[in-house]
Order: structure tokens, then sequence, then C-alpha cells
């Protein structure tokens, strides 16, 4: 069962945003591409972290790269995101569903017949894994999650804590990771929608590239907007993708999951 259906928004975090607002702790660290972009009254995020390589990575079993795996080849993601883009640029290739965790997924590579797994760099180079990495997909190839590579604290607004990790704050990775989130936040979505994001500062701009897909690749709406306002450029970003089309795959895919 892929990731994306046994759960919706928050599925990694409620439990522990239920121990900060009951006070049995006072901060949380969390992957930001988990984060929901509607946090519950009274927490926030204190500080985003100097964001990691946001890009996704190819681990093939013979060492092709993306573009060397023939039709038919079996790639193994838990991501309907990576999952529409891949069927976007081959429509041959089988989609896996894959769970567990990195060594887990790594391993269906020969116990699962798979010829490739597409994983998260950030994850991989956090656990040590940088060695199984066959090639790393350029962000105009897989665009990443909204938020993926950044680490997030999560606490209570009215807490000292606030003080003590604001230096751990990192003000270009905040503004990238804003402007991901109002995009995501226009747009509704979760980890069941194929909603991609990735933002970068230029010359003190924040650019913004943005995609919409449906779950089989057949449409895939992209656009980029830039500007000061985090907040303003992802709302901009999320109505020109809605106004190409996007709307209608998103209601389709909604509609589908109630």
């Amino acid at each position: 069962m892929p990731l994306a259906t046994v759960g919706g928004k928050g599925l990694f975090v409620k439990e522990i945003e239920e121990a900060l607002l009951s006070g049995a702790i006072d901060l949380a660290v969390h992957s930001m591409k988990d984060v929901p972009t509607e946090l519950p009254p009274g927490l926030h995020l204190g500080a985003i972290t100097e964001r990691e390589d946001p890009r996704d990575v190819l681990v093939a079993r013979d060492g092709r790269g993306l573009h060397e795996l023939p039709a038919g080849a079996r790639l193994g993601t838990s991501s309907l995101r990576r999952g529409a883009q891949l069927l976007g640029l081959n429509p041959q290739w089988q989609i896996v569903p894959l769970r567990g965790n990195l060594d887990t997924r790594i391993r269906k590579l020969e116990t699962e017949g798979l010829d490739a797994v597409i994983l998260a760099a950030a994850g991989v180079r956090r656990m040590g894994l940088e060695e199984t990495i066959t090639q790393y997909l350029p962000t105009d190839v897989m665009l990443p999650a909204v938020g993926q590579g950044a680490l997030g604290i999560e606490c209570r607004v009215e807490e000292a804590v606030n003080e003590l990790i604001a230096f751990l704050s990192h003000p270009k990775s905040t503004k990238t990771v804003e402007g991901e989130r109002s995009f995501l936040r226009r747009l509704g979505g979760g980890c069941q929608v194929p909603i991609a994001a990735y933002g970068e500062m230029q010359s003190g701009r924040l650019l913004l590239r943005g995609m919409v897909a449906h779950l089989d690749g057949s449409r895939l709406y992209r656009a980029e907007a830039q500007g000061n306002d985090p907040e303003a450029v992802g709302k901009r970003l999320a109505e020109d993708l809605l106004a190409q089309g996007a709307e209608a795959v998103l209601r389709e895919i909604y509609s589908s999951l109630r």
C-alpha cells in the first residue's frame, strides 16, 4: 500500500504536536517535507536550519543513470510526486510502491527485483549511505517535495526556548521553504497529491518553481515566480498553475480520495 494512502496531512507529526501542546516536550525537530502547512494554535516553527541537498537521487541496481533505464524498468518509490514525474519522462516505466527505512528500500533492489529506487538525497547523506548513490537528479528533471532537505524546529509560541534556538535559523533556507509552503498551502495539497516546489535565492530575491501533476504523469503543469515576499510568491505561483489547468487535476484527485 502506498504511503500516501495510509494517512493524511501530519501523518508523521500529529503525536509529536500533541506532546508539545501538553507540555510533555518543549521542542520537536521535523523534516520539513512532513510538516503540514497549517500548524495547531499555539505552535509555530521557531527555526528552520540550513538546508541539506534538496534533490532526489537514483540508486540503481546495475549502475545505469535514469535516462539509461530501459522501457519496462521497475522503479521503486513511496512518493506520488516522484512517480508522476517518472511516468512523465517515460510512461513505459513501472512504478513500484516502496516502504521501509532507507536500508530496507535499498535492499529491495535485490529482494524485489527492482531496477532502481528514488530517494531523498538528504536522507541518504545523513545516514552515511552516499556510496550507494548512482545519480543526483537535477531539479529540472525531478522537482523536489516542498521543504525537502530542510529541518524545522517546532515549539510553543510563548516559550523561552524560542530565544535559545534562534541562532539555528538560516535566513535563506527559511525564505525558500516559506515560499514553497505558501505555494502548497494555496493548493491545499498533501502527500496524496503529486505537488512539487523548489525555491532558490538569487540576488536577494526568491525564485520559486512549482509543479502539479496527474498521477499517471500524463499531465504535468509547471511554472515559476519570483519576488521578495515568500508568502506572496508562493501564492502567485499556485494561482498560475491553477489557471493553466492544474485545478481540474487537483479536483479529480481530491474527489477520488473521498
